[in-house]
């Protein structure tokens, strides 16, 4: 297949060596004059392992040619793969000057050459919403009826520098993004013989997965330091205490806990980060993420709240399902449903509660002090025959257990769901 690659960084240089490493005719387009004439003369303008020897290669086989400007080579791809660059702004957005550009001027290109059909992917981290509000208006202004000839796709990349090659053959997954999420021929045909999980997703998500991605690479490294600056002060081996935690691929490094859903509460995290915060602060440790961890967790309460509570009036009738802090559990200590009860209570709104694990005649110590404490919730608890025979404007389903029974209601909102 013949593809363009649109911006010779480190990005789009590894993606044009591998590319013509698998037999596609690669065209690379760059203004930069010397990082073009690098590639010509069969060298990699940048350093990364393996990629000169790859490039002299394809340069060899007549696999791999470099250009300063958008000519007919181009317009004849099938496939163009935009990596140009979106450096950050003074107010820390994304410059997406380079990107507008370079759509513009392909535009210009497809125009004028008569070009009949090309998808133009994009590989530039990019905010949500850009192909649709930015890119896909540049091509319809220029085409006018017939941008249809143009499939855009965000194919973001996840290439780590010093190991990018490797890296583009055997990366931790595949994404890419259409308008309506369905699969795309030439996406598939430069991806194939690559095991690898593949999402077929819309532009929007697609476009966030890399800004999830790296921010939590930064939560991580700043968590670690964070713990070895308290463990340092404790004289604590941090390096121990790595290996230790590292070792836990069951719940540590692993899928868990990082589902968007409910607050965090129970007997163990709330206590302990608060603990944490504590010793910190003795020891002079300056932990400033995880001294947030709470307050970020008590404004996703209100984030539920004011989901469930929009375009609600007063005295509508809610239903909440789910009252321990956790399902297939009586535990109610510091369960973030109390707090949501609370504030739904607050508000004005007729509440009901359900949670089939929660029975106050079973309940002991500190649980039955939950009650005492919040003895408005004893009075709302209902059974399941009382809420199947009862109508609710909203229902907060905070277990995913909604479809388990035969309820009245106009709104489910299934917190669960927010993944």
């Amino acid at each position: 297949m013949k593809v363009a690659v649109l911006g010779l960084g480190y990005v789009g240089m590894t993606a044009a060596a591998c590319l013509a490493s698998q037999g596609h005719e690669v065209i690379g387009v760059d203004p930069n004059e010397t990082k073009v004439a690098t590639v010509r003369a069969g060298k990699a303008p940048i350093t990364e392992p393996l990629l000169d020897d790859m490039i002299a290669e394809a340069v060899e086989k007549g696999l791999l040619k470099a250009t300063v400007a958008m000519d007919e080579s181009v317009a004849a791809c099938a496939l163009a793969i935009v990596c140009v660059g979106t450096p950050s702004a003074s107010d820390g957005s994304h410059n997406m000057s380079y990107i507008a550009e370079v759509t513009r001027q392909l535009a210009e290109l497809i125009l004028r050459a008569g070009t009949e059909r090309m998808v133009v992917a994009y590989r530039s981290t990019c905010r949500p919403g850009t192909i649709e509000e930015l890119v896909q208006p540049i091509f319809d202004d220029v085409l006018g009826d017939k941008s249809s000839v143009v499939e855009l796709v965000y194919n973001p990349e996840f290439l780590r520098e010093s190991v990018a090659v490797a890296d583009f053959f055997a990366p931790p997954k595949i994404v890419v993004g259409t308008r309506t999420g369905e699969r795309c021929a030439e996406i598939d045909a430069i991806n194939e013989g690559i095991e690898a999980p593949v999402f077929y997703v819309r532009y929007r998500e697609a476009e966030i997965t890399k800004f999830v991605d790296n921010t939590f690479h930064a939560v991580k490294t700043a968590f670690a330091n964070e713990v070895g600056r308290v463990c340092t002060k404790l004289g604590i081996s941090a390096a121990e205490v790595h290996k230790i935690f590292v070792s836990d691929t069951k719940l540590n490094i692993s899928k868990y806990y990082l589902r968007p859903g409910g607050a965090f509460g129970g007997s163990c995290l709330p206590k302990d980060v608060r603990a944490l915060q504590y010793i910190s602060r003795q020891v002079g440790a300056n932990t400033t993420l995880v001294d947030s961890l709470i307050s970020s967790n008590e404004l996703h309460k209100q984030f539920i709240f004011d989901l469930a509570a929009e375009g609600l009036q007063h005295g509508a009738k809610v239903l909440l399902l789910g009252l321990a802090f956790k399902d297939k559990s009586d535990d109610l200590r510091e369960s973030p449903n109390i707090d949501l009860a609370r504030y739904l209570i607050t508000a004005g709104f007729d509440l009901a509660i359900f949670d089939p694990y929660v029975r106050p005649s079973n309940l002991m110590g500190q649980n039955l002090g939950v009650l005492s404490n919040s003895p408005f919730i004893r009075k709302l608890l209902k059974t399941q025959e009382e809420v199947e025979a009862d109508t609710y404007d909203v229902v907060i389903d905070s277990r995913g257990i909604a479809g388990n029974y035969a309820l009245n209601a106009k709104r489910v909102i299934d917190i669960n769901a927010l993944a």
